[in-house]
């Protein structure tokens, strides 16, 4: 199947809702922006959610040469919100194609505000809202931009586009996936924000081509043992 080539500034944020499957996207991400530069890495600013962490990718990450950026505490038993020591090497070393991972929700955002500045001076990023409609808090158009404008205010950086990853993780179908378009498409007119991807575990993905523009196919993360 036809799969989208994302064009990827030299920076791409990735904020959302907790549990919106913002991580499980910037991992995926991280995988297709290998195959198309040499130098990038993943930086892991989430300082909410213990839990789902690009950390528990780090045996491939390895693999493909992948650069990870993480607090030394992630995936440890201690819930400290540090961020990781190296992590001014984002907006420092201009030859690092990044894929950022931000804590869910504006505190989450919070930790992104030390680098925001430079982000914007540099002017080579695109900051995606990653969304769901099937999360609790974003059900529909107007409270998931409610959320989105919390996240801008706290970390000073607009969004620029909208990733669609409504979902119910393993018991996902494909009439799932149609049912969030309609959302994202609301999202996008009222937000004035493109959506940039639909994704969609790989399973589904031969089902839905023709139906979604601008699928994004997922390996999911395995849950990791808490």
């Amino acid at each position: 199947m036809e799969v989208i080539t994302i064009q990827y500034k030299r920076l791409t944020l990735l904020c959302g809702h907790y549990g919106s499957g913002k991580t499980n996207v910037a991992v995926n991400m991280a995988f297709d922006l290998k195959r198309q530069y040499d130098n990038v890495a993943v930086a892991d600013l989430d300082i909410v959610n213990p839990y789902f962490r690009t950390k528990d990718s780090s045996e491939d990450f390895e693999k493909m040469n992948i650069r990870l950026i993480c607090s030394e505490y992630a995936n440890s038993n201690l819930d400290i919100p540090a961020l990781p020591q190296d992590m001014y090497a984002v907006t420092d070393d201009k030859s690092l194609k990044v894929i950022l991972d931000i804590g869910g929700d504006d505190r989450g955002a919070l930790a992104l505000g030390r680098l925001a500045p430079e982000i914007v001076r540099e002017n080579d990023y695109d900051m995606l809202m990653v969304i769901n409609k099937f999360r609790p808090l974003t059900p529909d158009a107007d409270s998931t931009i409610e959320v989105m404008r919390e996240i801008e205010a706290a970390c000073s950086i607009k969004f620029t586009g909208l990733v669609n990853n409504s979902n119910l993780g393993e018991e996902t179908t494909a009439h799932d996936i149609i049912n969030g378009d309609a959302y994202a498409k609301e999202v996008s007119e009222k937000s004035g924000l493109p959506v940039i991807v639909t994704t969609v575990k790989e399973e589904l993905a031969p089902e839905l081509e023709g139906k979604i523009e601008n699928l994004f196919p997922l390996v999911l993360q395995a849950k990791p043992v808490i």
